[in-house]
């Protein structure tokens, strides 16, 4: 079946699930680019249906991907309604309906020598989404997302994790909750944050352990300031007093890999 009308109700609803709104009521969520949804089918998401635009996708890198989609989930569709449904540009001619994986703590699947980053609070998707991308880079367990101001199903996660999403364990809850689950499985919380006294690169992360990130206007709660175990810090030399936080994820997560012989 091929669609050519922008007012069919599937691509209507594809543009409806840009909203947040729309993704929760629906547990519905959309995956651009033939190498996402690879990543995505890998890591054993829920495909409910696939819309191709022969004409761009006959130039994919993954040519195969939507060969294991039952016939029944997979439109072609014309270019005016491919340019319709894409949130962004080089997605391979591609676009998705996925069903969201449960992201509780209790799913989080720990190595015998956990590193796990905590971010509270974030709000901005394409630093959850460059942060996710350091965690598969480094092989991070985990990824736990605290009180979070934005969705991991938002299209902007997803394009700017390239995927990631699909690929590391990623569990939304409270702070209060991750603290809890962090003592349980006796990991060390560093709470990375201006004032502290240590400075990164002195710490030991050879053992169990979670760095924990805040905001870069509003830096860590006094929750994690009270309750983490220690405080860390950058060192900085220049006029500024502050990295974008998903730098200063990848620093502290690659300093620990480092330390354990990455």
């Amino acid at each position: 079946m091929k669609i050519t009308s922008l007012q069919n109700a599937a691509i209507k609803n594809i543009v409806k699930l840009a909203k947040s709104k729309e993704r929760k009521e629906q547990q519905l969520f959309v995956i651009e680019g033939a190498r996402e949804l690879s990543l995505a089918l890998a890591g054993g998401y829920i495909i409910d249906s696939v819309y191709v635009c022969t004409q761009i996708f006959a130039k994919s890198k993954y040519p195969d991907v939507v060969d294991s989609i039952a016939r029944d989930k997979k439109f072609t569709i014309s270019p005016a309604v491919f340019e319709k449904i894409a949130y962004r540009e080089n997605s391979d001619g591609i676009v998705a309906v996925a069903k969201p994986k449960s992201h509780g703590l209790a799913d989080i699947k720990l190595s015998a020598n956990p590193f796990v980053v905590v971010l509270e609070s974030v709000e901005k998707p394409g630093n959850l989404g460059a942060i996710l991308r350091t965690a598969d880079a480094a092989a991070v367990d985990g990824v736990i997302v605290c009180d979070p101001q934005t969705d991991l199903y938002n299209s902007n996660v997803i394009r700017s994790s390239v995927g990631t999403l699909f690929t590391v364990q990623t569990a939304v809850c409270t702070s209060s909750e991750a603290m809890e689950w962090l003592q349980q499985n006796k990991i060390t919380s560093y709470a990375a944050e201006l004032q502290a006294a240590e400075f990164y690169q002195d710490v030991d992360f050879t053992h169990p352990s979670a760095i924990i990130m805040g905001t870069e206007a509003e830096g860590l709660s006094d929750f994690w300031l009270q309750n983490a175990e220690k405080r860390i810090k950058i060192p900085m030399r220049g006029k500024i007093d502050s990295l974008n936080v998903s730098v200063s994820a990848a620093i502290l997560t690659f300093e620990a890999m480092r330390q354990r012989g990455f």
